[in-house]
């Protein structure tokens, strides 16, 4: 945001702090979202270029009020400790798939969800990762259950 008023005039700075001030919950997500980190995994063959999702609030806020992610691109949500996570798709307009992975990275099970849904999908086992990546992005690469995403190791989490 700062970026963005360095390149305008005072008056034009002026509009676009007070655009912003209107602009609610969803430049706020945008920007938050925008300050995530990013990791570069892989399954296979494939590069998948994952942001991070480190703490409860990220992992809350997660892909909601996105219209659209690239292919290839994805959201890994590292959680404290092993457990049965679960997710939901409230406010994500985007149909997901997620893999759920345990310690080392093997994939436990995956779930396809619905756009704006509060269907809870849960790990099958205890998953210290959720990956979410566009839906069947994980079928129509032949990932399933077992198969290991690699780079997960690279990553240390943070408190």
């Amino acid at each position: 945001m700062i970026d963005l008023l360095t390149r305008h005039s005072p008056k034009q700075s002026g509009r676009l702090i007070a655009a912003s001030l209107f602009a609610g919950p969803w430049l706020m997500a945008s920007v938050v979202q925008a300050q995530m980190p990013q990791i570069e995994l892989s399954a296979g063959l494939y590069r998948i270029e994952a942001e991070v999702a480190l703490n409860d609030a990220d992992r809350q806020l997660g892909l909601m009020n996105r219209r659209a992610m690239a292919q290839n691109h994805g959201m890994l949500f590292v959680y404290d400790q092993p457990a049965r996570h679960c997710m939901w798709m409230r406010n994500t307009y985007l149909p997901l798939s997620v893999a759920f992975l345990d310690e080392q990275g093997r994939i436990l099970n995956i779930e396809d969800m619905q756009p704006q849904s509060d269907d809870n999908h849960c790990a099958a086992r205890d998953a210290r990762y959720a990956l979410e990546m566009n839906r069947g992005w994980f079928a129509s690469k032949g990932i399933k259950p077992g198969t290991r995403i690699a780079g997960i190791d690279k990553f240390t989490r943070r408190p």
